[in-house]
C-alpha cells in the first residue's frame, strides 16, 4: 500500500466515515441517557470535514470556554479522541449527574469535574466500542484527561499531534437534549495508517 493522504481517505470514503460517526454518536448518547437515567433525544449528528483552524470557529469562536475530555486511542488503531462541550452545557450535565447535590456555581470544583470526567469516559468509551464492533478491531481508550479552557487552547493539544498528518479533521457535532438543548463535539483523530485499517476492516479497498 502506498502513502495515503487524509484528502484521499476522506474524499473516497467520506460516507463510510460519516456513518461510523453517526452510529458512534448514537451509542454515546444512549450511554449518556443510561447514566443520567432520563431520556436523551439526539438530532442527526452533523459530520464535517474541516480545516483544523476552522474547528474552534465552528464551536462559537476560539475564545469560547469549553470543557474538553481528551484521551488516547490504542490497539489495532492509534490516535486520539476528544469530547468537547460548551461551558453552560457542561454545568447542566454535571448538575444532572450529581442530582443537584452541588452548591450553585461549584460545578467545576473537584466533585463536579470528577463526575464530568466519568461522563466523558463513558460516552467516548461507548463511541469507540461501537467502532470496535463494526470493524472487529481491538480499540482501547487511555484514561481521560479533562480541561476547561478556551476552545482554541483545548484544540491546540491534538493540533500539535495532528499536524504531522495533515490539516483536515473529521468533526462530529451531536445536538442532544433532555430538558435543555446541548451541543457536544466528538473529534476522532486516528493516524493515517489507522484510517486505512478501519476502511480495510470494513471491506473497502484502500489504494
Amino acid at each position: 500500500m502506498g502513502e495515503m493522504t487524509l484528502e484521499q481517505v476522506t474524499e473516497n470514503y467520506y460516507d463510510v466515515l460519516k456513518e461510523l460517526g453517526n452510529i458512534g454518536a448514537g451509542n454515546a448518547m444512549t450511554a449518556l441517557a443510561q447514566m443520567l437515567q432520563c431520556k436523551v433525544d439526539m438530532k442527526v449528528p452533523q459530520v464535517r470535514l474541516l480545516d483544523f483552524a476552522s474547528v474552534g470557529e465552528m464551536m462559537g469562536g476560539e475564545e469560547q470556554i469549553m470543557l474538553g475530555v481528551f484521551l488516547g486511542v490504542e490497539g489495532d488503531i492509534t490516535g486520539s479522541m476528544m469530547f468537547m462541550v460548551e461551558e453552560e452545557s457542561a454545568r447542566h450535565l454535571i448538575r444532572k449527574i450529581t442530582m443537584g447535590m452541588l452548591p450553585e456555581g461549584s460545578e467545576f470544583e473537584e466533585m463536579g469535574l470528577s463526575a464530568m470526567k466519568e461522563v466523558g469516559n463513558i460516552i467516548t468509551g461507548a463511541y469507540l466500542n461501537s467502532l470496535s464492533m463494526m470493524t472487529n478491531l481491538k480499540i482501547f481508550p487511555t484514561p481521560p484527561a479533562l480541561t476547561i479552557d478556551m476552545a482554541g487552547a483545548i484544540l491546540s493539544v491534538p493540533a500539535i499531534q495532528f499536524g504531522i498528518f495533515g490539516d483536515k479533521i473529521l468533526l462530529i457535532q451531536s445536538q442532544f437534549y433532555d430538558d435543555v438543548e446541548l451541543d457536544g463535539y466528538f473529534i476522532l483523530i486516528p493516524d493515517l495508517e489507522s484510517y486505512a485499517r478501519i476502511l480495510t476492516a470494513l471491506g473497502l479497498p484502500v489504494v
